[in-house]
């Protein structure tokens, strides 16, 4: 039994530490380069606002939701 606990932790470790990777790598593609459609809506981004803040992910109406209410909430209330 005990062995069958130490393989989930395992997993579990694995999946934490992929998922953080994969987090570090989003977030180094996105300081470089802004999105050309917003991650939230879907809309295009426009180019003035791709220009003026470098990496955005977001458009403007998104992102203040984003800030006000937080993501989570905006991600409840898409579905």
């Amino acid at each position: 039994m005990s062995r069958q606990i130490d393989q989930a932790c395992e997993i579990e470790e694995m999946h934490r530490r992929l998922a953080l990777e994969e987090q570090v790598r989003k977030s180094q593609t996105a300081a470089a380069v802004s999105a050309y459609e917003c991650e939230e809506c879907g809309e295009p981004i426009p180019e003035e606002r791709r220009r003026a803040v470098i990496g955005c992910r977001c458009c403007v109406t998104c992102q203040e939701e984003i800030e006000h209410y937080g993501k989570t909430r905006i991600a409840a209330r898409r579905h």
